[in-house]
C-alpha cells in the first residue's frame, strides 16, 4: 500500500475509532438519569396507595354504617379533632414528645457507638459487656417505669431516660453486627500495609461497618418513638402520649386516633430525614441499594 493510499484511508480509520468514544457517553449521559428518576418518582407514588386506600375505605364504611363512628371515627373527622386540637395548643405536645425523642435518641445513640466500637473490636470487652447487655434488652420497657420514678421522681429526666434505653440496643447491636462482619482480607491487607490499629479501625472497619450502623439507627429511631408513649405514662402534662391518654380516660376515640397519626407521620418523617442521610454516606458502596439508586 503506498503512502497516498494509507493516507486516504486514515481518516476513515479515525472516524471510526473515534464514532464510539464521541457516540456512546452522549447517549448514556442524556437517557440514563431520566429512567432512573422516572422510576423513583413512580415508587414514591406508589408507597400512598396503600394509605389512602385504607382511609378511603373506613369514611365510606364509617358514613354507609358498615362500621361504628363511635368506634373508629372516619378521617374527616380525625381532621376535624387535628384542627380543634390544633387551636387548643396541639404544637407544644407536638414540640414536648419531639423534644424528648431528640434527647433520649441523641443520648441513647452515642451510648451505643461508644459501647459498640470498644465490644466490636475487643473480644475481652464483648466477654465483658455482651451477657450484661444481652439480659438487660430483654426487660420490657414498662418494666422501667417504676424504677426510673423511684430514682428520678416525675420529671423530664425519668422519660429521656427511657427513651435512651429505648434507641441504645438496636444501635448498639447493628454496629456490633456490622464491625464482625467486615471481610477479614480487608483487615490483612491493611495490616500489610502498615495501618496501626487506630488507622484500621478508622479507614476499614468503620467504613466497612457503615450499612449496619445506619440499619441500627433507624431501628432505634422507631424505637425511640415507640418508648415515647410509655416515657410520657410517667405523670406527664404534655406530648403524644399525654394525648393518648387523656383520649382513653375521656373515651374519645378520635383524639386517640389522632396522637396515632402524629406519631405515625412524625415517625415516617425522620426516618426519612435518616434515610437521606444514609443514602448520602453510603453513596461510594456498591450494593443492590446504590444500584436501584
Amino acid at each position: 500500500m503506498t503512502r497516498s493510499q494509507s493516507a486516504s484511508l486514515s481518516p476513515f480509520a479515525d472516524a471510526h475509532a473515534a464514532e464510539p468514544a464521541s457516540r456512546t457517553p452522549a447517549v448514556s449521559a442524556a437517557a440514563k438519569p431520566l429512567p432512573a428518576r422516572a422510576g423513583r418518582q413512580r415508587l414514591g407514588l406508589l408507597g400512598w396507595i396503600l394509605p389512602l386506600a385504607a382511609l378511603g375505605f373506613v369514611e365510606v364504611a364509617a358514613r354507609l354504617g358498615w362500621i361504628e363512628a363511635r368506634l373508629l371515627p372516619p378521617p374527616s373527622e380525625i381532621v376535624q379533632t387535628l384542627s380543634a386540637l390544633a387551636d387548643q395548643g396541639l404544637w407544644s405536645h407536638v414540640g414536648a414528645s419531639s423534644a424528648r425523642v431528640l434527647a433520649g435518641y441523641g443520648i441513647g445513640a452515642a451510648l451505643a457507638v461508644l459501647f459498640g466500637l470498644v465490644v466490636g473490636l475487643s473480644r475481652h470487652a464483648e466477654a465483658f459487656f455482651e451477657p450484661t447487655f444481652q439480659a438487660l434488652r430483654a426487660i420490657p420497657s414498662l418494666a422501667w417505669v417504676p424504677l426510673l420514678l423511684l430514682w428520678f421522681g416525675i420529671d423530664e429526666t425519668p422519660k429521656v431516660i427511657l427513651i435512651a434505653i429505648g434507641a441504645f440496643f438496636p444501635i448498639y447491636l447493628g454496629l456490633v453486627s456490622g464491625i464482625r462482619n467486615v471481610d477479614r482480607k480487608l483487615v490483612e491487607l491493611g495490616e500489610m500495609y502498615g495501618l496501626s490499629a487506630l488507622a484500621l479501625a478508622r479507614r476499614i472497619v468503620l467504613p466497612a461497618a457503615l450499612p449496619s450502623l445506619f440499619t441500627g439507627l433507624r431501628n432505634g429511631l422507631s424505637l425511640a418513638w415507640m418508648f415515647l408513649v410509655a416515657a410520657e405514662l410517667i405523670a406527664a402534662t404534655r406530648g403524644i402520649g399525654y394525648l393518648l391518654t387523656d383520649g382513653r380516660e375521656t373515651s374519645r376515640p378520635d383524639v386517640v386516633l389522632a396522637a396515632i397519626l402524629l406519631l405515625a407521620v412524625l415517625g415516617k418523617l425522620s426516618d426519612s430525614l435518616l434515610k437521606w442521610l444514609e443514602v448520602r454516606k453510603l453513596a461510594w458502596s456498591d450494593s443492590l441499594a446504590t444500584r436501584a439508586a
